[in-house]
């Protein structure tokens, strides 16, 4: 069950994915349950980024009143691979930071990967990554590694406190008791301060990402 402080975030990143629909080029649809289960594994993972993979629902087309909400002037049909169905489930694929990856064992892919498909060896449409307490800005490394995504590139960035890793906090003038405007609190214990997501394709188009039920209707 999707707790309501999750809820009312994704109406809020709703609502400025709405104002700013003009800047981007696509829209893509992720149930809201799908990036429930990503910010589990994420504060599961810590204090390693994690890399998801997602292909798109076939069983499940984008509502029209969605897209046309959430279009813009310039968007763009066919720009990738995908375009037109809501996100279908995600699967957990690495976990790891600039100096080491820890891949999930091999038996739990049953032989999904291969070298030939790319940098990341992966076989999904579209791809994700986390940056724990860091803003979502794609890397050069991202730009090159979405070279290879037939869809598009996700980044999420979440941004956190744990009380009972708070010392550092206090360089920055904040007090251990008074938490800077929490938006609400995950089952390991971590306060979230705030979510940020960006999606883009390989080309440097920006995709707008709405948060949706299992149907893809817009959480507003």
């Amino acid at each position: 069950m999707v707790e309501e402080w999750l809820i009312d975030a994704a109406r809020e990143y709703n609502l400025n994915s709405l104002a700013n629909r003009d800047s981007y080029a696509a829209v893509l649809l992720m149930p809201i349950e799908t990036m429930d289960t990503i910010l589990d594994w994420t504060f599961s993972s810590l204090p390693d980024e994690i890399l998801v993979g997602m292909d798109p629902n076939s069983a499940k087309s984008n509502p029209d009143e969605t897209i046309e909400a959430y279009s813009g002037s310039g968007i763009k049909d066919h720009l990738f691979a995908g375009q037109g169905f809501v996100l279908g489930q995600p699967h957990f694929v690495n976990r790891g930071n600039s100096e080491e990856v820890h891949h999930v064992p091999e038996e739990w892919v049953d032989g999904l990967f291969a070298q030939e498909r790319g940098v990341r060896g992966g076989r999904f449409t579209h791809w994700l990554h986390t940056h724990p307490n860091a803003p979502a800005i794609p890397s050069e490394a991202d730009a090159d590694a979405a070279q290879w995504t037939e869809g598009i590139d996700m980044i999420l960035g979440i941004h956190f406190f744990n009380k009972r890793h708070s010392s550092w906090l206090r360089s920055f003038g904040i007090n251990d008791k008074t938490e800077p405007n929490p938006i609400g609190r995950t089952k390991t214990g971590h306060t979230i301060l705030g979510l940020e997501m960006i999606g883009f394709h390989r080309t440097g188009f920006g995709v707008n990402l709405v948060i949706t039920d299992e149907n893809g209707n817009a959480i507003e």
